[in-house]
């Protein structure tokens, strides 16, 4: 019978694991996880069984998310661990994840690894090179023109980020605003890595942007290439009588074009405040507010430079009803209405003066023009959504953010929708009533219509008057941070000339949700109390302007009688009439009763 054969002898070794670095760590890993009775434990142990089965050396942890069970997670922890284990020890031979080489002549001598050693260590220490943004990218322009500003006389130190983009944006390659296609990046997102860098420091609310010293420094050594370069090519230019036209020469006078125009702008812009927004007797008081203030009437759009355009809200043209909406943005493609619909933060159409840009050449599409907004803006209610707003309190609250937002004509478009009203939760009465208190009362254009295709003729009519208007008008750009809102609008057209704010500052200011001050807060408090409107909230802080100025006047009164009447004969809106003993009591009471109110 034949007999099986059997191998005698002794066993072949196993080899060891050509990863033992990543070994030891993953089971480090899994040994702490253990201790601490975390589940990871197990994914750790499945890496481990992975790498184990692995015959190749890796090199780093990011060549090991090849393998099984092992996730970025993972991977990145033992990079990690690499890097470190490479400054301590350096990335000798003996420390790397290969298995060492056989040389044919033996190993190397120790000299010369000592010198493999301080050669890798020499090319890990390499000095970190100075961070200098591109020229003409949106680091470069904010850099400059705060450095600039920080040079003119009177300059206040800091700009706000609406005057910086509009100052910066001559400077810059992109937008500030808008993104190019397929990014959601603008210029503007390099302004995170300049604070980053301690380059710009960035303070208050609303922000206001500064430069450090480190800032300053590289900011003039800029500055003064730029200059340097533009004087170069001007005494180039002065021995040329003929001159070639060319991006080139476009780059390199743009700095003195620019100085050139500030300088105009400089002597323009002091007589238009003076006659537009200051009289003459304060004009003399006030040229060191007019002087700063320069930077934020920077620029302006002459007559026939920009188009009248309608701008209609996101939410008009999407969601709830959408066939109702998309009937809107039928009939005012129908009527021949240029309109752009996009997010508005308060109302829900609005008109903006858009210059005009022409398309460059090799580009997808033209450069983004400057935008001024109107001084005309629409909420829209159905009776529905008026009722429904009335409700939950949007109603008080959206009038409070129209009067707040910057522009003198507020305008309620109430569709009646027929017989709609009869079926609603609150009495017909009382919505007509609440349309009667928002003309009187709270001084806005109520205008009513019956339907959809009434509104957006009304939205027509109101677009062709708007270019009728502002045909001859020149265009100022104002700050609301530096100016008041601005004088008569029918004096400025009379006078050929307005100032309106820019749309990114005039959106910016109107966001809901945005940090508010101690004296918002306590107005908004003020305005959730029956009986309180915006303009008895607003004539109490004029006298306590925060919570605590009234805690201490109500300290300082001697009986319980007078801390109920304190503001009883505060004066409020156009008839002044008295703010009463009962609303006086009841503030007191909600602000001074210890415990629940009875």
């Amino acid at each position: 019978m034949p007999t099986d054969q059997v191998c005698l002898g002794r066993k072949r070794p196993v080899p060891s694991c050509p990863n033992p670095l990543f070994l030891q760590w993953l089971t480090e890993l899994r040994d702490s996880a253990k201790e601490k009775g975390l589940k990871t434990q197990y994914v750790y142990q499945k890496a481990i069984n992975s790498l184990k089965k692995y015959p190749l050396p890796l090199k780093n942890g990011k060549e090991a998310k090849i393998l099984q069970n092992f996730g970025d997670g993972i991977c990145k922890i033992l990079d990690e661990r690499l890097q470190k284990h490479y400054r301590e020890h350096g990335e000798g031979p003996q420390f790397s994840m290969e298995e060492p080489r056989k040389e044919p002549s033996g190993n190397l001598s120790e000299p010369m690894k000592r010198t493999q050693r301080e050669v890798r260590k020499e090319k890990g220490t390499k000095k970190k090179r100075e961070y200098v943004p591109q020229k003409r990218s949106g680091g470069y322009a904010v850099l400059l023109t705060l450095y600039r500003h920080a040079q003119m006389p009177g300059s206040k130190g800091f700009m706000f980020r609406n005057e910086l983009q509009t100052e910066a944006q001559p400077l810059c390659e992109k937008s500030f605003t808008v993104p190019d296609l397929g990014s959601k990046y603008t210029a503007w997102s390099s302004v995170s890595t300049l604070i980053q860098k301690d380059l710009l420091v960035k303070t208050h609310n609303p922000a206001r942007y500064s430069l450090t010293d480190q800032g300053l420094a590289l900011a003039e050594r800029l500055d003064s290439e730029e200059t340097g370069l533009a004087k170069e090519h001007g005494e180039q230019m002065s021995g040329e009588e003929d001159s070639r036209d060319g991006p080139d020469v476009v780059d390199l006078t743009l700095v003195e074009d620019e100085e050139e125009q500030e300088d105009k702008e400089r002597y323009e812009a002091v007589p238009l405040v003076a006659t537009g927004h200051i009289s003459e007797s304060d004009a003399a008081g006030k040229s060191q507010t007019l002087e700063t203030g320069r930077t934020a009437m920077g620029w302006h759009l002459p007559p026939g430079s920009y188009d009248i355009v309608l701008c209609v809200d996101v939410i008009e043209t999407t969601g709830g009803s959408s066939g109702r909406k998309q009937e809107l943005v039928k009939e005012l493609q129908r009527n021949c209405v240029t309109f752009d619909i996009r997010k508005l933060n308060v109302g829900d159409f609005l008109w903006v003066a858009r210059e005009k840009v022409t398309p460059v050449p090799g580009q997808l599409r033209p450069p983004v023009g400057k935008e001024l907004v109107l001084d005309y803006i629409i909420e829209r209610k159905r009776m529905d959504d008026l009722c429904g707003s009335i409700i939950d309190g949007r109603f008080r609250e959206q009038k409070f953010r129209l009067k707040r937002c910057g522009l003198r004509k507020p305008i309620y478009l109430v569709e009646e929708c027929g017989s709609a009203a009869a079926h609603l939760s609150i009495p017909e009465s009382t919505l007509q009533q609440a349309i009667v208190n928002t003309q009187v009362v709270d001084g806005f254009f109520v205008k009513r219509v019956q339907d959809v295709k009434e509104s957006a003729a009304y939205l027509t009519i109101m677009t062709r008057y708007l270019q009728k208007l502002y045909h001859n008008c020149t265009l100022f750009c104002r700050s609301r941070e530096l100016e008041g809102d601005g004088g008569d609008e029918s004096e400025q057209t009379a006078n050929l000339s307005c100032s309106l704010m820019a749309f990114t500052e005039f959106n910016y200011g109107a966001i809901k949700n945005k940090c508010q001050t101690v004296r918002e807060v306590f107005a908004r408090q003020l305005m959730q109390i029956s009986g309180v409107s915006g303009d008895k909230a607003a004539a109490v802080l004029e006298h306590y302007s925060t919570v605590s100025s009234l805690l201490q006047a109500y300290d300082r009164c001697s009986s319980e009688s007078e801390k109920e009447k304190l503001l009883s004969s505060i004066k409020y809106g156009k008839l002044k009439r008295n703010l009463g003993p009962a609303l006086s009591r009841t503030i007191y009471q909600l602000y001074c009763t210890r415990g629940p109110l009875s």
